[in-house]
């Protein structure tokens, strides 16, 4: 998704993947082989980062790198909450992984910001604002309502020219453990498309195949669990 800039995307940016391929997420071009992605909300600029080349001894563990959030935003997934959706993946999905970064925001990352991204074999997850409240200039597109509703997130009108989305703690939380981190393992896996609108849906439908659907039929079984429990009382 992309955030209060005048921009509609959450900010793509061209990659590249594991295999040496440049490609986007959500649009966007910039610097070296990198890409901003997320959602559709946030916009196309690619601030300073810190970048990790891939390593060709990499032994299947990837790190997770924590930054302070930066003052005013807080990360929404701790290491160990990584660790264990990623671990209900394949092993193999998993393996190309070398780092997830959780970075901090910054003054130049403000003017773009995103909630995630890749750039060869890393995964950045970017940390959202304190109140769990976003600020945009523009009313939000059709795709930009329905994934909001997907999550349970709440969009807002606060004037002609100010929209706020609201999230919970658990809404929040879902939408980056369920979205953000599984579409940018997607990017790292995509071998074969080139053209950035190619890999960005597929790693579209990757998110959505391997994180939204597998979350919801875990909480429709949950549910029936409760529910057949309680009868059964």
């Amino acid at each position: 998704m992309s955030r209060r800039v005048e921009l509609n995307l959450k900010a793509p940016a061209p990659a590249k993947n594991n295999t040496g391929r440049v490609a986007s997420r959500r649009v966007a071009g910039a610097g070296k082989g990198a890409r901003i992605a997320g959602s559709p909300i946030r916009g196309p600029y690619m601030p300073p980062e810190t970048w990790y080349e891939p390593s060709e001894d990499h032994d299947g563990e990837y790190n997770v790198i924590h930054q302070a959030p930066g003052n005013g935003y807080r990360h929404i997934l701790a290491e160990d909450e990584i660790r264990e959706r990623l671990s209900l993946l394949p092993a193999w999905m998993v393996k190309p992984l070398q780092v997830v970064q959780l970075s901090q925001m910054t003054r130049k990352k403000r003017r773009a910001p995103c909630y995630g991204m890749q750039w060869g074999n890393t995964i950045y997850l970017y940390p959202i604002e304190q109140n769990l409240v976003e600020n945009f200039a523009r009313a939000p597109k059709p795709a930009q309502l329905i994934e909001a509703k997907m999550f349970g997130a709440r969009w807002e009108r606060i004037s002609s020219s100010s929209w706020n989305l609201v999230w919970s703690e658990d809404t929040i939380r879902d939408f980056y453990l369920n979205n953000v981190l599984i579409h940018e393992l997607g990017h790292i896996l995509d071998e074969r498309n080139t053209r950035s609108i190619d890999r960005e849906r597929y790693a579209e439908w990757f998110a959505l195949e391997y994180g939204y659907k597998p979350s919801r039929r875990k909480v429709h079984a949950e549910r029936a669990a409760a529910l057949y429990s309680g009868e059964a009382s």
